[in-house]
């Protein structure tokens, strides 16, 4: 299903697609259990949905462990802020109502399943099996204990995965999908469209004298907010990470001859092998086929008489360890480079092994490896450092130093933007690229003020501290002082207005029946054309603004489109206009096919959730789950 689902999202109809979906999804999520209904009920429970409870332990176990998954795919912590702008809380809380609601629905009817069908499907499942596919109670513990669970909790949540599956497959499992829906979706993704166009752009405008001094302040007058200057704010930052501690480091030669000594094993690249072997029913039908080989048969010649091709009988380049079956690893690294080994008995038949290359293996000095030696044991000191540091800066500044202040009492570079604006650029509109983690400092610089004590920001193992030293207000500027940047956009809009007026003119041209080539001899253009044009297929003529508007022009009729620029411009016929037939046994539109299916069923499972909900009664306790994530009081709506 996830390969269906990349397929489907490789082109915008796809991406659209899905987008739908998992909106449809976050709206089912949304439904469960979150109506205008919040009410407290003490401090134990977070919410009720038909008489069950969840309890603000449970909550918060899986509000936590959400936290932290989220956190690990992203590469860093996530704040309480952060979450509670994510929605988190709510999205957790919705799917353990949902999740209840189904379970209290399995009992109404009567729903269950056997605890040896919930055993068969835990020992059958592959994530739980050994080398040779039979259940591994040793492995099925250690995962469990890494995950965090009891042998118990995980049965019982199985039991309920199991039934609660059993209820959604029966509402939104397996829907048809209307031929028409996958037919439309072709169309929008598979049409193909051909035009002839003529291309037009600032050539074709002639010379635009220079505005006048009344024109270029009319000009001005008029648009002055696109010219206004934004905020700017002076930001003090210290940055302070492993890599740059680590350059202040000293590490003895000592140090890196010890670790080169314990390490050794380590900066040994064993013998390596190219392996190949063919493996026999019997000893007896290995021993043939070596006589066979000592009669002159080449190995290659042998495996093809045997019907193997050379990807069934190569091993790869491979170090002894690599190879799993010991008799047939012994016997391969015992071998000169293109002898054949006498017949062995292996794991797993009777086998010819030979070996048509040998990498010998490679000992690196301490010479060779002690800059990288020096580098790892300098980084590893320097997060013990960096945290040092963390504590001896926030120390100072919380005895009310600056940022800037407590640098210089610990020597640290402090660097100052003198003015950024909310994009990072400075004044010129150059983009800022000297400053570390520049969105996260901007972004938290422009949400604080001068004077407040910021957190400081973790960045890259570190930590970057800001202060805002001075905020120049957003203001209007004088002509005077834009005047280039003006005069850039008066012509840039005479442009834009002479092109846009001589498309107008080359239309009315063609629709009055002048013919194309034409009308281009005359006015100096080439006639240009475009095949095989989809939706989703640009190029640097044609824009993705043309496209749109190509494809909302009838067949053998003339239109115009502006470019992404103003100053693009085509006067363009749509000369041809198929689409393919969909191949239901496609890959494509089965891919289709499932994605809209699943958009189908999250949206039947979303009304259904939602009568559960009516049906069986949902409350949601507003002040326990402020109190579990944090951001609330102890008051209940």
């Amino acid at each position: 299903m996830l390969r269906g689902i990349r397929k489907a999202s490789a082109n915008w109809l796809g991406r659209t697609v899905m987008g739908v979906v998992m909106t449809l999804l976050a709206g089912s999520f949304a439904i469960w259990g979150i109506n205008d209904i919040f009410h407290g009920y003490g401090n134990s429970t977070v919410a009720t949905i038909g008489g069950a409870d969840i309890s603000i332990q449970d909550f918060q176990q899986n509000y936590n462990d959400r936290l932290q998954q989220l956190g690990q795919q992203l590469g860093k912590p996530i704040t309480p802020d952060q979450a509670n702008a994510l929605g988190l809380d709510r999205q957790v809380l919705s799917e353990m109502i949902g999740q209840l609601g189904l379970d209290q629905r399995a009992r109404q009817i009567g729903l269950g399943i056997s605890d040896d069908t919930i055993a068969q499907r835990i020992t059958s499942d592959p994530a739980f099996a050994d080398p040779n596919g039979q259940f591994d109670r040793a492995k099925f513990e250690d995962i469990l204990q890494n995950a965090g669970y009891t042998e118990q909790r995980f049965v019982a949540e199985q039991r309920g995965v199991t039934l609660r599956k059993e209820i959604i497959d029966s509402i939104s499992g397996d829907i048809p999908v209307p031929k028409a829906w996958l037919d439309a979706i072709n169309q929008l993704q598979s049409e193909q469209r051909n035009i002839e166009y003529l291309a037009l752009g600032p050539a074709q405008v002639g010379d635009i004298p220079p505005p006048t001094d009344d024109q270029l302040q009319k000009y001005f007058d008029e648009r002055k907010i696109m010219f206004r200057a934004p905020e700017y704010r002076k930001i003090v930052t210290v940055t302070v990470t492993p890599a740059s501690v680590a350059k202040t480091i000293e590490v003895s030669d000592a140090d890196v001859k010890k670790t080169f000594d314990q390490d050794r094993s380590s900066y040994i690249t064993p013998e390596q092998r190219q392996v190949e072997q063919i493996i026999f029913p019997t000893l007896a039908d290995a021993q043939a086929a070596s006589d066979k080989i000592k009669g002159g048969m080449s190995f290659d010649a042998l495996a093809a008489a045997r019907g193997l091709k050379p990807q069934d009988i190569n091993l790869g380049i491979v170090p002894k360890s690599g190879i799993v079956d010991p008799v047939v690893a012994n016997a391969a690294f015992s071998l000169k480079q293109g002898e054949v080994s006498a017949p062995v008995q292996g794991q797993f038949g009777a086998v010819l092994v030979t070996v048509t290359k040998i990498e010998p293996e490679q000992d690196k000095s301490l010479a060779d490896v002690a800059p990288q030696i020096r580098s790892a044991l300098a980084q590893e000191r320097a997060k013990a450092e960096v945290q040092h540091i963390y504590n001896q800066m926030e120390d100072a500044r919380g005895g009310g130093a600056t940022v800037e202040e407590a640098a210089q009492k610990l020597k640290l570079p402090v660097v100052t933007y003198d003015a950024v604006d909310r994009s990072g650029r400075d004044p010129s509109g150059k983009l800022i690229t000297n400053l570390p983690h520049a969105g996260d400092v901007v972004s938290a610089a422009f949400a604080s003020d001068v004077g407040v004590d910021n957190d400081a920001i973790e960045a890259d193992g570190g930590y970057v501290w800001y202060d805002v030293a001075a905020v120049t207000p957003a203001h209007d500027r004088s002509l005077d002082e834009v005047k280039s940047q003006v005069e850039q956009h008066w012509h840039d809009d005479q442009i834009a207005l002479r092109l846009k007026g001589k498309a107008a003119s080359l239309l009315d041209q063609l629709k009055n029946g002048n013919p194309l080539d034409s009308i281009a001899k005359a006015n100096g253009l080439q006639v240009e054309t475009a095949t095989g044009l989809t939706r989703d297929k640009l190029s640097a003529a044609l824009s993705a603004r043309m496209i749109a508007t190509i494809f909302q022009t009838a067949p053998n009729t003339f239109a115009s489109a502006q470019g992404d620029s103003p100053s693009q411009w085509i006067v363009f016929r749509v000369t041809d206009d198929k689409t393919p037939a969909l191949n239901p046994n496609s890959a494509d539109a089965k891919s289709i096919e499932k994605t809209v299916q699943q958009q189908m069923s999250s949206d039947l499972m979303g009304q259904y959730m939602a009568w559960l909900e009516v049906r069986l009664g949902t409350n949601v306790n507003q002040a326990a789950v402020a109190q579990v994530v944090g951001n609330g009081t102890s008051d209940t709506d």
